[in-house]
């Protein structure tokens, strides 16, 4: 089924694909299904092709991915839809949603335009369940740049640890290089060395050094119960005068640019994603624990300059918390309102 998925196939969405292609027109099918399948660009060709043939009518969620196979140690993110084969597009998607599978009296229901939820290019599914998130999403999606087309973008760690042990060292010798880990991302700071195993690295090999630059670095992997999904943290080359290249290890992400960022665009963008604006975008979009940058590249950003002021807001309060990044990004959002309603009541005016 080439036209559905490449790589490793997944069995849940061959049966899925396969339902839909099997099902009478306007037959509904109903499937206890995981949440990945909602973005990402290994499951694009599935969404394209299954919500071409069918639209989506119902969503289960459930809020504790431990409490859905109760019996069994399992961890999974799991989600129940409920699909038609037909092309019309209904106007809402009921959204319903239960901490577990044994009491599906005790629910929340929110219906939400279907537009709202199926969106994009990519056909992601954003798994909106109150009117809040939607405002979230009504809010960053008036922007229409992304990472890379402001010329930045995440790219994921390039040393895979346990497959380079030969070159890893303990300490700093032997034109060894820092290898930083998510253990180095501490309260928007990136701290090193900490005494960590293995955070120097010693190769030759082109595809595992980075140029010594300026990166916002972001957790990988995080735990759903955690209070934030995206953690990240302010890397300044100035800090480590001794050094041309270095190494991330693979379970941390970095925003870089074409060219050497200054420290206000990194700030700037620590300001987007430390918010819980960004968090709460990123959380409907992707149900999954691992930030994958696929998703963040291809979430709505400011312009470059706008970002570069927000930075230096930053650098001006020091304040690295969540409220303090609430705060900047807030208060741009409402300067930008402001000034396109100033726009748009000039412009009625003019005519």
């Amino acid at each position: 089924m080439p036209d559905i998925c490449y790589g490793v196939p997944n069995l849940y969405f061959l049966f899925a694909a396969m339902g839909m292609f099997n099902l009478r027109s306007d037959g509904e099918l109903v499937y206890i299904i995981p949440r990945s399948w909602t973005s990402g660009a290994y499951f694009k060709s599935f969404r394209q092709k299954f919500l071409a043939d069918g639209a989506l009518e119902h969503i289960h969620l459930f809020v504790g991915r431990d409490k859905v196979f109760e019996n069994e140690s399992v961890l999974q993110e799991t989600m129940i839809i409920k699909v038609r084969k037909t092309t019309t597009i209904p106007a809402n998607i009921i959204i319903t949603t239960t901490q577990s599978n044994k009491d599906f009296s005790n629910k929340t229901t929110f219906e939400a335009a279907y537009n709202t939820v199926v969106s994009g290019e990519d056909d992601y599914v954003y798994l909106v369940t109150n009117e809040q998130e939607v405002e979230t999403l009504e809010l960053l999606n008036k922007w229409t740049n992304t990472l890379p087309s402001i010329g930045l973008k995440m790219k994921t760690g390039l040393t895979v640890d346990f497959r380079n042990r030969e070159a890893l060292r303990d300490v700093s010798k032997d034109y060894a290089v820092p290898l930083f880990y998510s253990q180095h991302i501490q309260d928007g700071k990136v701290i090193f060395p900490i005494g960590k195993k293995h955070e120097y690295i010693v190769t030759n090999q082109a595809g595992l050094l980075q140029p010594n630059v300026n990166y916002l670095f972001v957790k990988r992997f995080t735990a759903k119960e955690e209070h934030r999904r995206l953690q990240c943290g302010v890397y300044l080359a100035r800090k480590y005068p001794d050094y041309s290249k270095i190494s991330t290890q693979n379970k941390i992400n970095f925003i870089g640019g074409l060219t050497e960022l200054s420290e206000c665009i990194v700030y700037g963008l620590y300001v987007l994603f430390n918010s819980t604006l960004y968090d709460c975008y990123y959380r409907i979009l992707n149900g999954s624990s691992q930030v994958n940058s696929t998703e963040i590249n291809s979430m709505p950003v400011p312009p470059l300059e706008s970002i570069e002021q927000m930075g230096k807001a930053l650098l001006k309060t020091r304040d690295m918390t969540e409220s303090g990044c609430d705060q900047i990004l807030r208060s741009f959002i409402y300067e930008q309102n402001r000034g396109s309603k100033r726009d748009t009541e000039r412009i009625a005016c003019a005519s």
